[in-house]
């Protein structure tokens, strides 16, 4: 299946980061270095990235719901986690990981903004203050899952043992 990539619809202005919650707090000067590194986009429904393809953007979803899929190499794609609004994905980005470790998956169309994660590193090197409160941000978001996603995984392996008894 070929995946479906986000349309990019415009760069986000200034005035929206303040609807969005990672952005809550940030100074204008702060807002104004982050603006034009970040486009808004719509995901339709299907794949916007699989496993194993080049890590490029890292996804703040505003609007809709993401499947992560993991998919081990002797089974079938297994959902690690569901992301909701406010959620972030495609981290391998920001992580300078060559391809990404998961897949991400639409349900419905969704809303969201992203970034390179290339331009995030050189924000962080050129604009250290301010790449180090987006990252910190980033990473908060990111490690709520990690608990959850242990749980589903769980969860799922213990299913399959109890289902081979």
């Amino acid at each position: 299946m070929k995946p479906l990539f986000c349309l990019i619809l415009s760069n986000i202005m200034v005035s929206k980061f303040n609807n969005i919650p990672l952005f809550e707090g940030l100074n204008e000067n702060t807002l104004q270095l982050l603006e034009p590194l970040f486009e808004t986009c719509t995901c339709h429904k299907g794949t916007i990235f699989e496993q194993g393809t080049p890590a490029i953007h890292i996804y703040l979803l505003i609007e809709g719901s993401v499947d992560i899929l993991y998919k081990p190499y002797d089974s079938p794609p297994i959902i690690i986690t569901n992301v909701k609004s406010g959620g972030i994905f495609g981290w391998s980005a920001i992580a300078d990981n060559t391809l990404y470790t998961s897949g991400a998956t639409c349900l419905g169309e969704s809303k969201a903004v992203r970034i390179q994660g290339k331009a995030l590193r050189e924000l962080c090197i050129e604009h250290p203050e301010a790449g180090e409160i987006l990252l910190d941000r980033f990473a908060k978001s990111v490690s709520k899952r990690w608990h959850n996603a242990h749980a589903q995984v769980r969860e799922i392996l213990s299913q399959g043992i109890s289902n081979n008894l």
